[in-house]
């Protein structure tokens, strides 16, 4: 039951006077100070209790002191009025933990040179510190030198409280968004801070000491376990410091600030502090930004998806995991809608609510709506997006659906993404559907298409004019039409008489323009590679004036 250990100094701490500022003094913290080392304490009882804050030092030779305590002091003196009878010891020490008493410092110089078991067995029974000293000590200069740091301590703890309202105060006055308030908060406390909605969907995480992964896995299931905190409480198993977030007047969501670790320190005052502001923050931004959060939390999402700016891919799946998107046995599919706004998206939103099926919807860039579908393994994806294009298309006629691929991974949307920006690029508005179709896919994916995706490329351009420049020219001067009879003949695949038949002339009349265009183009017609190349042109000629 006797434990006797020294008093070691935390592994935090400096050598002199000062080392606990800037943070709650502790019982270790005092031990370690030299005005008390010096004494040689020894910790009898009470070593996991040792965190305990100190809220003040009491001298006393009282055999009735608690009735002069408030709670968290450390307790010194000489041993001189202790009780001899055991049952009285108990009732001193009992007082001593019933007001929360930090510690008891006992000096084994005058009347004892060793504790008395029954003063060593009532504090262990009580969880109550008891530490020994083994020399002398100037009780009053303990008290001056623990004093001053309680103080200051506090002035600093004041300073820290005004410069996290200042911050916050800043942030409102400069309009900042959801994002900002719980990247400062995070940042201010040193904390990961995590801002939910009321279906325990985390709608926005920044990371502090670990990686979203860490913090996000199993989001929902850890949320429910935490109690909600009304008002500023650390709740549940993990200890989550949580505060509601109200808009309006109704509770909306909260806010929640994870612990550092498992074995880390505690939450402090501060903490409490920052997250009180960061939930006044975001009621704030709320009023400020009608966007709701959960169509700004989806569309971060899909961009970073779309954009591949997720640290790692398990930090991509906690997080669409934790937005309520299946990670596992999913497959994914990115669709995009071009020309669509936000009556397109809340549309489409209620389309897939109504066949049920998980999803990301978000604006990628303006006038591009992004969607990634999490499919069942069996569950085909046409219907679907048959179903969105057309009710994309009854709002916005003009609008343009394009599918990627099908993935297994979630890592691997962005490839998705990529493919059906690809069909986007390359389709132009009101461009004619396949039949029985609405939305358009890689295999779409023509000449005539792909050569109006790359149409802005000066090479495009400065190829059709290398090829075609001196019979357009020839046209232009003479108001001739061999640019149609070149298309003719192309498009007949060399067949003559076929080009005269569509040209409505003879075939002597092609003959001779033919003839005409090879020397002006300095081509043998007979050539198929020539051919190819002068259709090539004639293709891009026709994307560049379309476009």
């Amino acid at each position: 039951m006797n434990e006797n250990h020294p008093a070691t100094r935390p592994p935090d701490t400096d050598d002199g006077d000062t080392s606990a500022a800037g943070r709650t003094l502790t019982v270790a913290d005092v031990l370690a100070l030299p005005v008390l080392a010096a004494g040689q304490p020894q910790v009898v009882t009470g070593v996991p209790h040792l965190d305990r804050p100190v809220r003040w030092v009491h001298i006393t030779e009282l055999t009735d002191p608690a009735s002069f305590l408030k709670g968290g002091e450390l307790v010194l003196t000489t041993g001189m009025p202790l009780p001899d009878d055991a049952a009285d010891v108990r009732r001193y020490v009992d007082e001593l933990a019933d007001v929360e008493a930090a510690a008891l410092v006992i000096e084994l110089v005058r009347r004892y040179h060793r504790p008395p078991e029954a003063l060593v067995h009532a504090c262990h029974a009580r969880g109550l510190p008891l530490i020994t000293l083994a020399k002398d000590v100037n009780f009053l200069e303990v008290t001056q030198v623990v004093h001053t740091l309680i103080l200051g301590n506090q002035t600093d703890a004041m300073r820290r409280t005004q410069r996290i309202h200042e911050a916050f105060t800043a942030l409102t006055l400069r309009g900042a968004g959801a994002e900002d308030v719980v990247r400062a908060a995070s940042e201010m406390s040193g904390r990961t801070v995590v801002l939910e909605n009321l279906a325990h969907q985390a709608l926005i995480c920044e990371p502090s000491g670990s990686t979203v992964e860490e913090a996000l896995t199993d989001w929902e299931r850890r949320s429910r376990a935490t109690p909600p905190g009304d008002p500023s409480d650390v709740r549940g198993a993990e200890r989550w410091l949580v505060t509601p977030v109200e808009y309006q007047g109704e509770r909306w969501g909260r806010v929640a600030m994870l612990p550092a670790r498992a074995d880390g320190p505690s939450f402090g005052p501060e903490h409490l502090t920052v997250l009180q502001r960061t939930a006044m923050a975001l009621t704030v931004a709320r009023l400020i930004h009608p966007t709701p959060w959960e169509r700004t939390a989806h569309r971060n999402a899909l961009r970073d998806l779309a954009e591949q700016r997720h640290h790692s891919p398990e930090d991509a799946r906690a997080r669409c995991a934790a937005l309520g998107l299946p990670t596992d046995d999913s497959r994914f599919l990115a669709i995009l809608v071009d020309q669509g706004g936000a009556e397109t998206e809340a549309l489409l939103s209620r389309e897939l609510r109504t066949v049920g099926i998980p999803t990301l919807v978000g604006e990628l860039s303006p006038g591009r709506l992004g969607i990634l579908l999490a499919l069942r393994p069996s569950q085909p994806w046409r219907p679907v997006a048959e179903r969105l294009g057309r009710a994309a298309l009854d709002l916005v006629p003009l609008a343009v659906v394009s599918v990627g691929s099908e993935v297994t991974d979630l890592a691997d949307t962005a490839r998705s993404f990529r493919e059906a920006a690809r069909v986007a690029e390359a389709t132009p508005p009101g461009r004619p559907l396949p039949p029985d179709r609405s939305f358009h896919e890689l295999s779409d994916i023509g000449l005539s298409r792909l050569l109006y995706a790359l149409r802005e490329d000066t090479r495009i351009q400065e190829y059709t004019e290398r090829q075609l420049g001196r019979l357009i020219d020839h046209d232009t001067r003479h108001g001739s039409d061999l640019l149609t009879t070149l298309r003719h003949y192309l498009d007949a695949a060399g067949n003559k008489t076929t080009a005269a038949r569509r040209g409505g002339v003879s075939r002597e009349t092609v003959y001779q323009r033919l003839r005409t265009i090879e020397r002006l183009l300095n081509r043998d017609l007979e050539s198929g590679e020539q051919r190819t190349e002068l259709h090539i042109a004639l293709t891009a000629l026709d994307v560049l004036r379309a476009s």
